[in-house]
């Protein structure tokens, strides 16, 4: 039979590796802390320096750089998206710290919560009875931003207009789709689709212009359609068409 104290050293050791990993763990906690202390304040001066210009802080083209090339690093056991969600609560919570967002929303209970995931969960989120109602907010000065889904009458009717669709949530997969609309106009990602208001007739002459549809919605003989890259308002492939430019976003990551 074993001694008295080498039980007691066995019976020791796996007290001993937890809380050595506790406190390696605690060390760890303590450094992202510092780190991120430290680019809260490289925001901070960023936002003193006034390079951002006027409008919104938030540049969903900027983030999603950020996410892509996280998720090309990404390793280990956590799941993406829980690194998605992670940043995203950061980079909502620090350009919050730049001006404050607020949004109007028309959208199912669903919709908001990935609204929230996306501005973070404290974001003033202003839920409106319509997507009318939602515009007519932004247009009142009571709000800076815009949340709608792909249904309803806004993208039939309201352009143009001083808003532009700059996101469309959730950034990695999921649904229900989600537009951010922004007085600020789109930035790219390196990797971006542009929404298209356009004639169902029209859909057969996009791919000979290089830009190849994907239908998202029809409403009678309107067609609200994805494209890839990113297309301005004056380009002249669709003048002819009839179509019109209603924003540009970073293609969601799968």
């Amino acid at each position: 039979m074993p001694e008295t104290a080498d039980l007691v050293t066995d019976q020791s050791e796996p007290g001993a590796d937890l809380a050595a990993l506790r406190a390696e763990i605690d060390s760890l906690d303590d450094q992202l802390h510092d780190l991120l202390m430290r680019r809260v304040d490289v925001v901070a001066r960023l936002a003193a320096s006034r390079t951002k210009g006027n409008g919104p802080a938030i540049r969903p083209g900027r983030e999603a750089v950020i996410l892509r090339r996280l998720l090309g690093r990404h390793a280990g056991p956590l799941p993406r998206a829980a690194l998605v969600r992670l940043w995203r609560e950061l980079l909502a919570a620090t350009t919050n710290l730049q001006a404050p967002l607020t949004v109007a929303a028309w959208l199912p209970e669903a919709g908001v919560e990935v609204l929230r995931g996306h501005l973070g969960l404290s974001a003033p989120v202003t839920r409106c009875a319509d997507d009318v109602a939602a515009l007519a907010a932004f247009e009142a000065g009571k709000v800076g931003l815009v949340a709608l889904p792909a249904g309803g009458r806004w993208w039939r009717t309201h352009y143009p207009s001083r808003l532009f669709v700059t996101a469309r949530l959730p950034f990695l997969g999921g649904e229900p789709t989600v537009f951010l609309l922004s007085p600020t106009p789109p930035d790219p990602s390196g990797d971006d689709l542009s929404l298209l208001r356009c004639p169902e007739r029209a859909l057969a002459g996009l791919p000979g212009e290089g830009l190849p549809p994907r239908p998202l919605l029809r409403e009678g003989e309107l067609c609200l359609v994805e494209v890839p890259g990113i297309v301005t308002a004056g380009d002249v492939r669709l003048a002819a068409m009839g179509a019109t430019v209603l924003g540009s976003y970073a293609t969601p990551a799968a």
